[in-house]
């Protein structure tokens, strides 16, 4: 395993171009699973895990990583499939999601596969909310489930959108400036934790849940006749999601005449310097990782400031 993750340099290329890299992986059986390289630091064969006394059942135990202390978490077992057996002989992928490190146990690790975003398509109809996939692909003839990473460790280590006093405090509730942001994430958890963060400073969100639709709402818009800076505050997006990630949306965006003054603000588990550089590189105004209910407000507010600020200049 320790060549699987070679030359991630490479691997940065492929951002901006609607790509990615899927790391696939079994956990029960022959149904197939796909993870964006991006987030993996590394894949172990499974270490001694060490059980920890009145933590979530999902999580197996924590393991010692190079003087670190990593929660390890039964995937198979936390979207409600049979637990993983035999630790012994399985394999952890390692991994950084919102601010924090953690191990995902799984059966098998298999390669990684290079992606088109416009082959990763959302979940079929008629999929419930309670599933935890937030997209899926087909891989030589073989349906690949993406899971919502991010619902399932809502569900382990819990979610917070309640905002601190001191930003409640500041929120200018009364400023004559347009209060609708676009909302754009592929994880319904991800969207509802924005608009419940939001809806706590007055804003109102427009939920769309990959690039495509939020370039269609936003084309919609303009076409309707009212002028973007007069409705919308700004855009918040995910980077991964499927048929258009958020930095081939960006690049839509600021290749539309119509389109090209709107504020984007990328919001992304996905985190480090690599990020930073490539929301310059495609023309973001912003980026932030998820999820800090506080850090989103003061973005939003800051936002609203600014064009407070600016129309009373003019």
């Amino acid at each position: 395993m320790t060549g699987i993750l070679a030359s991630v340099d490479q691997r940065t290329q492929l951002a901006g171009h609607n790509r990615l890299e899927l790391l696939l992986f079994s956990m029960d059986g022959r149904q197939q699973y796909g993870i964006n390289v991006f987030k993996v630091q590394e894949v172990i064969q499974c270490p001694p895990l060490t059980h920890v006394p009145h933590s979530h059942p999902v999580i197996r135990g924590i393991a010692k990583l190079r003087g670190k202390t990593i929660p390890v978490m039964d995937l198979a077992m936390a979207i409600g499939k049979r637990p993983v057996d035999d630790v012994q002989d399985k394999f952890v992928i390692i991994t950084e999601y919102n601010r924090s490190v953690q191990g995902f146990l799984v059966s098998k690790v298999q390669r990684i596969v290079n992606m088109n975003w416009g082959d990763i398509l959302p979940p079929p109809r008629g999929t419930g909310k309670n599933s935890y996939m937030t997209a899926v692909t087909k891989i030589d003839d073989q349906l690949v489930e993406i899971i919502d990473v991010e619902k399932v460790l809502a569900e382990v280590t819990g979610s917070e959108a309640e905002l601190s006093g001191e930003l409640l405090a500041s929120s200018d509730r009364e400023a004559d400036v347009p209060r609708e942001v676009l909302v754009v994430d592929d994880s319904s958890v991800a969207r509802n934790q924005i608009k419940r963060t939001l809806d706590q400073l007055g804003v109102n969100c427009v939920l769309k849940r990959d690039g495509r639709q939020a370039l269609e709402q936003l084309k919609a818009w303009v076409e309707e006749g009212t002028p973007l800076d007069e409705r919308l505050l700004m855009i918040v997006s995910d980077i991964e999601m499927p048929e258009m990630d958020g930095y081939t949306l960006t690049r839509e965006i600021r290749s539309d005449e119509r389109l090209k003054e709107v504020y984007v603000l990328l919001h992304t588990s996905l985190s480090g310097v690599f990020n930073n550089a490539m929301v310059e590189r495609v023309g973001a105004n912003q980026f932030i990782a998820k999820f800090n209910p506080d850090l989103l407000a003061g973005a939003v507010l800051d936002r609203i400031k600014a064009i407070r600020d600016a129309r009373h200049a003019a």
